[in-house]
């Protein structure tokens, strides 16, 4: 029997990225012509969802191909002036990723993610080509072979990419372990490795190949290599192109050679944003562009015309552009198990009410509300409390209107002060003339007992199991959730669950009553990076490990990095967070991605039937399963309702220019 019902979770950032294509005239009027320079800019997208990656079609004017969310998971479309709505490009039916597509003579080549490898830990990235005529598409990298960021040369017999080879993921996340190799069209075998690391190449002429890498000096910078026509042997060493003192990623050459710009996106020292610049392979200067039309706004992944004399890119369309103008609440998502639906929820931590009339939400943990509550329609939403220091939620499955929270930092050491509380409001008051419901909090954990997180009710309503850290370490403990630890002081009120001196957090109480299950990393308990799924009565018995990567002693199984765990309703399944796919696109070419590895997926309690939910550039988490509910069916047949915060997303946090 497959899964049932709705899962609802979060993803970092995408939601609010309001993401258009547009392009700018090489080079811009002159500083005295400013005005100009801004009406020279054009958008070629539509304003629907979340548009980016894109390339001028083959000698087809303005068209543009581009990656867009708008179906509920990354696919291909195509923009063509004067027409009002993306045509959809032929693709990989079934796909839940799709990117870089690039339309040459006839062909187009794209990166999809939709055949598993054998072995985990390893990503679903691959290219493949579409016959644009016969609409066949055949896979261009080998079987077993990761290959992403596609270019294409101009005659659309060369193709460079930044590869993995056939090696298995080195759990890199940040600055990609990839390589870039080039091969003919016609016999993508035969390849050749131009530069044993580096990522995003793009072609200038039949012979050069432009690419960016974290030079030795901490600056991601862009490099050369000229190759052979006949051998596609590297003719020289790579050459450094760019100074340091500047962060440059994601270059752009002329396609057809013989330009002297190359664009390049850019990160300087006291500019927040990410900027669209020129470089002069002559002059070795740069030339600013998108700087002088928003400087304000981020600016990604520069694109050059075939013509050369436009820089196409993507940014946030502006709060008064026409398009999507709000974030929505929920937003339906494209799932690979027909029984199952998925939701992507704005906020984190979601949970359903016992009738899965409503979802708890926390915010963003800093500046939007602490809790709010969401009808699951996603078409009304009600504040409980504005204090943003809040993560978790669970839902009392016996009292009427009680939550219960996490109150403090998160991520913290096993000392900081983070406690359990029990918000309390009247449901009745979830009216839709009401923007706001009144609360009460109490707290049910004592401030000096440690880092007390992530509560989870069981189903009689009685207790709480949840995190604490009053140990030294963070084991598992169960408290009255009426009461607290603290009442008739402290006796009988609290016991602990688990105890070793390695990591167990957030359980999930079965619907059942029956198990408990929780992340752990007691099986390698020096490893603050490996977590698997464990499973223990109430009453502290039949602990087990439930193995998904692989069999108990496999390497497989000792690179598990789970999280987030929950269960099914029916208490057969469950679902988590996980790193089995790796990464499937570069992440220094996106904003911020904490965990770009992380992909929702469910298995049954013995591990068994893993099956992968979510599989995009973004870190997906904090998932909730609930039944499917006949509210949500609305989602799809109304307009969104949401936040105006579109466009509010961060770059690469772990990006500096302190190098």
């Amino acid at each position: 029997m497959e899964p049932t019902g709705t899962v609802v979770f979060a993803s970092v950032g995408v939601t609010n990225f309001g993401f258009d294509v547009f392009s700018a005239p090489v080079p811009l009027p002159s500083a005295e012509e400013e005005a100009d320079a801004r009406l020279a800019e054009r958008r070629h997208t539509d304003g629907v969802s979340v548009n980016f990656n894109a390339q001028f079609v083959d000698d087809g004017g303005e068209e543009v191909a581009f990656v867009s969310e708008r179906a509920g998971a990354a696919g291909l479309f195509l923009c063509r002036p004067g027409f009002e709505r993306a045509e959809p490009l032929p693709t990989v039916e079934g796909s839940l990723f799709h990117d870089r597509p690039t339309v040459r003579g006839g062909r187009m080549y794209f990166v999809s993610a939709h055949e598993k490898p054998p072995v985990p830990f390893r990503s679903w990235a691959a290219v493949y080509a579409t016959d644009m005529g016969s609409k066949e598409t055949v896979r261009v990298s080998p079987q077993g072979v990761v290959d992403m960021s596609p270019a294409v040369s101009v005659s659309g017999e060369l193709v460079a990419v930044a590869s993995y080879g056939d090696r298995p993921w080195a759990f890199d996340f940040r600055v990609l372990e990839t390589e870039v190799a080039v091969f003919r069209a016609a016999d993508p075998a035969r390849r050749v490795v131009v530069a044993a690391r580096g990522g995003w190449p793009t072609w200038h002429g039949e012979g050069t190949v432009f690419f960016h890498s974290v030079a030795e000096d901490g600056w991601w910078s862009v490099f050369r290599v000229d190759i052979s026509a006949e051998t596609l042997e590297p003719t020289g060493a790579e050459r450094r192109v760019t100074p340091p003192g500047l962060h440059c990623f994601t270059p752009a050459a002329v396609g057809r050679g013989g330009g002297r710009w190359i664009a390049v996106a850019t990160r300087r020292k006291g500019r927040a944003q990410r900027h669209v610049e020129l470089f002069d392979l002559e002059t070795e200067q740069f030339t600013p562009l998108t700087e002088r039309l928003n400087p304000e706004l981020h600016h990604y992944n520069p694109f050059f015309s075939s013509s050369s004399d436009r820089v196409g890119y993507h940014r946030f369309r502006g709060a008064g552009a026409a398009g999507d103008k709000v974030v929505p609440h929920l937003q339906p998502v494209r799932s690979p198990v027909s029984s199952l639906r998925m939701l992507r929820v704005n906020g984190t931590f979601p949970s359903f009410s016992p009738d899965s009339g409503h979802l708890a939400i926390n915010g963003d943990f800093f500046k939007t509300p602490g809790v709010t509550i969401l009808r699951s329609d996603g078409r009304k939403r009600w504040v409980l409390t504005r204090e943003p220091n809040l993560f978790y939620t669970a839902w009392s499955p016996t009292e009427s209107g009680v939550l219960f929270t996490s109150m403090g930092p998160i991520f913290e050491t096993p000392k900081a002060t983070v406690r359990i509380a029990r918000l309390e409001f009247d449901a009745g008051e979830l009216t839709p003339d009401r923007d706001e419901v009144a609360t009460t909090l109490k707290v049910l954990t004592r401030p000096e007992a440690g880092n007390d997180a992530f509560p989870a009710v069981s189903p009689c309503g009685k207790w709480i199991v949840f995190r604490s850290g009053r140990s030294g370490h963070k084991n598992l403990y169960i408290v009255d959730a009426a009461h607290g630890e603290s009442s008739n002081g402290g006796e009988g009120t609290i016991r602990r669950l688990t105890d070793g001196e390695w990591i167990d957090t957030m359980p999930s109480w079965s619907p059942d009553g029956s198990m408990i299950a929780f992340s752990s990393n007691r099986h390698d308990p020096t490893n603050p990076t490996v977590f698997s799924i464990y499973l223990v009565r109430p009453d502290g018995s039949g602990l087990r490990r439930v193995h998904v990567a692989g069999p108990a002693g496999s390497a497989e199984a000792d690179k598990e990095r789970i999280n987030h765990v929950c269960f099914s309703p029916d208490s057969r399944w469950l679902l988590f967070t996980a790193n089995f796919g790796g990464v499937v696109a570069e992440p220094i070419s996106a904003p911020n991605q904490f965990q770009p590895y992380g992909d929702l997926y469910v298995c049954r309690l013995d591990g068994s039937g893993l099956v992968r939910l979510t599989c995009n550039a973004y870190e997906n988490g904090t998932p909730a399963w609930g039944p499917a509910a006949a509210e949500l069916e609305s989602l799809s047949l109304s307009p969104p309702v949401g936040d105006d915060s579109l466009g509010e997303f961060d770059e690469p946090l772990w990006l500096t220019c302190d190098v």
